[in-house]
């Protein structure tokens, strides 16, 4: 009787630990289940980040010349920002601050990057990606990089390709590595070169000649499209680069379906990432040198190639919201289109861009344009489509910036702390939803050569330089650049006509303590634009 006791008992003990494993294993699988859902609930983003684009250079900020229809449809459906800025007026900078969340000055050797350089980006660094995918996010990078690749020495372009995208956050990249005017003139997918021959590798020299490729300075009779300043190193496809490579024929890219080889990568990532929330960096070329566009818009805008690519870059736009439609992906996702900086007409080929602007004005009349130190150089278009409507048609006047991109939305999906490593990233989502009309106090803003500007509420004050006033390599821009400092009231004077410092000096003297203040524990950078 003892002994059948004793079974019951221990036949009890065995029911109950596994009555409690089920429920301990029903819990994990409902968390599980929980955490997934509330996941696919999370609204996707797309942030179409384009190059050069200027102020006045879409039909929904103004212009007359162009039309951009499916940019227009965004803001039509979505909030237009009439205030908003790119952190610096030149790529490499404004891309950097875009994902850490960091002025670029505040780390040495980020101007504009060399097409050898290694990778700019700390990888132990806080990034926008790492936060999303923190968050369950799937991340992926398209087109234009331009923030170096590899370690200290540049990148191994026969070998794996890392550091690079996928070391600071990214799941997935398909890359321009640099510009399209420099080389290695070929697609970087995750850490391999595309399609290269290991029998005919890849070579790049940024000093000296390598190889027996054909160069600009040296054939220009085999040129279809002739450098206006610099621009006369290998020729690739008719176009004189910057920089000498030689090797990877079979590697090499197609300028004319650049775009259409984005538009595919992008779609693909976006079926990939589609059953989880998903970020798509989709970094587009067209504006930026050399201006190739394809032949379905070859002379349609009759402003010459400059304007030709705008129509292409709306086509893109075009591409990427039908696909998010056809895949019933479009009301569950955030849509994101910007410039890294202002526009240049004359970069570095004679397109006749310059000749057949005719009236239109890529700045939409403010002074200056890309390097500069004036609005020109990096207030920028900025239009963010909103989810089922969310305040649709909205223009917004609030004082914004791209460098509040990575808390504000990290803060969306649910990222409950922000690392301290991110100093001047701050959490404006209220804004960009257009629930606030208030914005930022102030902002920087970064040229070519290092000065930076302040913007406090309707002023402006740029630092003193004693540089060139106009761009030195061709482009006619204003630089900016003053010995003596500069402040402006870009309420009432938004063209920066009238420099009132010498009548507000009380004026001049508090913003440049407030700069002062916040450059402590940073670095000016130079920003040596190399284009041989």
């Amino acid at each position: 009787m003892m002994t059948l006791n004793k079974q019951t008992f221990y036949v009890y003990i065995l029911l109950f630990f596994a009555v409690l494993a089920c429920k301990k294993k029903t819990s994990e699988i409902k968390g599980t289940s929980e955490t997934s859902n509330e996941n696919r609930q999370k609204p996707n983003i797309v942030f179409i980040y384009t190059d050069d684009l200027g102020y006045g250079d879409v039909s929904a900020y103004g212009a007359t010349e162009i039309n951009t229809p499916a940019i227009d449809a965004l803001a039509e459906d979505g909030i237009l920002f009439e205030n908003a800025y790119a952190t610096a007026a030149t790529c490499t900078p404004s891309r950097y601050s875009v994902l850490t969340g960091n002025y670029a000055w505040r780390k040495k050797g980020t101007g504009v990057a060399k097409g050898d350089q290694g990778l700019l980006i700390d990888t132990a660094r806080t990034t926008w990606p790492k936060l999303l995918k923190s968050a369950g996010y799937k991340t992926g990078i398209v087109g234009k990089w331009h923030l170096g690749l590899g370690g200290n020495d540049g990148p191994d372009w026969n070998g794996i390709i890392s550091p690079g995208p996928l070391e600071i956050g990214f799941d997935y990249s398909y890359l321009i590595p640099a510009t399209g005017d420099r080389v290695p003139c070929v697609f970087v997918e995750n850490h391999h070169i595309v399609n290269l021959d290991a029998n005919d590798p890849v070579q790049v020299n940024y000093k000296e000649k390598i190889g027996d490729w054909p160069t600009g300075k040296e054939n220009p009779e085999l040129l279809t499209m002739k450098p206006s300043q610099g621009h006369n190193n290998t020729i690739i496809n008719g176009i004189s680069r910057i920089g000498y490579m030689t090797g990877g024929k079979a590697a090499l890219w197609d300028d004319e379906t650049i775009p259409m080889q984005l538009v595919d990568k992008s779609n693909k990532f976006i079926d990939n990432a589609k059953e989880q929330p998903f970020f798509l960096l989709l970094s587009t070329h067209d504006i930026h040198v050399p201006r190739v566009a394809n032949k379905r818009f070859q002379g349609k805008s009759g402003m010459g190639p400059r304007g030709d690519v705008i129509l292409q870059l709306d086509w893109t736009v075009n591409e990427i919201v039908k696909t998010l439609k056809n895949q019933n992906l479009l009301e569950n996702t955030i849509i994101v289109f910007s410039s890294d900086n202002g526009p240049v007409v004359d970069d570095g080929y004679k397109d006749q861009a310059r000749e057949l602007l005719g009236n239109h004005q890529p700045t939409g009349g403010l002074r200056g344009g890309k390097y500069s130190a004036y609005e020109g150089g990096s207030k920028i278009p900025l239009i963010i489509r909103w989810p089922k409507g969310k305040n649709k048609g909205m223009v917004s006047n609030a004082l914004v910036s791209q460098v509040d991109f990575l808390s504000s939305f990290a803060a969306l999906v649910g990222v409950k702390t922000i690392p301290d490593d991110v100093i001047d990233s701050q959490n404006q989502i209220e804004v960009f939803q257009g629930k606030s009309t208030t914005g930022k106090t102030s902002l920087i803003q970064e040229s070519f050569m290092g000065p930076l500007s302040y913007v406090e509420g309707d002023w402006k004050f740029i630092e003193p330089l004693d540089g060139p006033k106009l761009v030195p390599w061709g482009p006619i821009i204003e630089t900016g650049f003053q010995r003596s400092p500069q402040l402006f009231n870009i309420k009432k004077d938004p063209r920066e006509n009238y420099n009132l410092a010498s009548k507000f000096p009380d004026k001049v003297k508090e913003m440049e303590e407030k700069l002062s203040h916040l450059k402590e524990d940073g670095f000016s950078n130079q920003h040596e634009v190399n284009l041989n």
